[in-house]
């Protein structure tokens, strides 16, 4: 099933009653939404407020709520911290898993968004040859970087030359490609969360500052399907974060991802690729399952 993303861009105050979201605005007769339909609560304006019983519930059906700063920008995610009830049993695997399994794991990330990457350039039109090399030569562990070399000529053939790749930045395609980052790494951190799964225990990300290293690194090769709705905005004429973009910045939850023989909603996918984790971690697979660019 497919989860509801709600967004409130004006004042509103959320609550809880009978299991229901309430929602009340000044003027406005009250509405409410099953909260177990509900997969995502992205919150742009300042004035809204959210009562305490409210986000417990939320956490218990595992609910991601995105905070957005004064900017309207993604800021923070509120996630719960039991998602899972083999949780504890999972944890451990993380921990105990060996060197040589991360490094199969992150190995198996990179080819998967480098190959996406090279997909989208095919599908575009543009020289997707380039890459090829860098996905079919992926090292255990990535010890030399196929990433980010493969990133700098990928970022090239999709904008051209003079575009540089900046996090933070508000000018237009980056603006575009952070916030829909933003809405995919919430949108991962959910699925880890509900797999068991703890995000601070990343494979290759381990930033000290970063509290979800591992939604960083299982977000990698699902980047390439926000990468092409950006484009298809950008080349629309899209220059700026409007209500408008950024809904359709939200559709990637439900775009389709190949996923082995199937299609599957992006979000479903992910549950899957995070389960496909655990079992990796456990010793009882030795393949994660990546998401194709259809």
């Amino acid at each position: 099933m497919i989860k509801q993303t709600l967004v409130f861009c004006n004042p509103a105050s959320l609550s809880l009653k009978d299991r229901q979201l309430v929602i009340k605005r000044e003027g406005e007769v009250c509405v409410t939404r099953p909260i177990e339909d509900i997969g995502f609560i992205v919150i742009e304006s300042q004035m809204v407020h959210v009562s305490i019983p409210l986000f417990n519930a939320l956490a218990e059906n595992n609910v991601s709520v995105i905070l957005c700063n004064g900017k309207m920008m993604p800021s923070s995610i509120v996630t719960p911290l039991v998602g899972n009830t083999t949780q504890g049993e999972t944890y451990r695997y993380q921990i105990e898993a060996s060197l040589p399994t991360k490094k199969s794991i992150w190995k198996q990330i990179v080819e998967a968004k480098i190959y996406n990457q090279a997909q989208l350039l095919y599908q575009l039109g543009k020289d997707g040859d380039e890459l090829k090399p860098y996905w079919k030569n992926v090292k255990s562990g990535d010890t030399d970087n196929r990433e980010g070399a493969a990133s700098r000529i990928y970022w090239r053939i999709l904008f051209g030359n003079d575009f540089f790749r900046e996090r933070g930045a508000e000018d237009a395609p980056n603006c575009l490609l952070n916030y829909g980052y933003a809405i995919l790494r919430a949108a991962v951190a959910r699925a880890l969360v509900g797999s068991g799964l703890s995000p601070v225990l990343g494979v290759f990300h381990r930033n000290r500052y970063n509290a979800f290293p591992l939604a960083d690194d299982v977000m990698e090769p699902y980047r390439p399907f926000v990468d092409q709705l950006v484009y298809e905005l950008y080349q629309k004429g899209a220059r700026s974060l409007t209500p408008e973009t950024k809904r359709s910045l939200l559709s990637i939850l439900t775009v389709d991802v190949g996923m082995g023989e199937v299609n599957k909603p992006l979000s479903l996918a992910l549950s899957s690729t995070t389960a496909s984790l655990v079992r990796v971690f456990s010793g009882e697979e030795k393949q994660i399952q990546c998401p194709l660019l259809l």
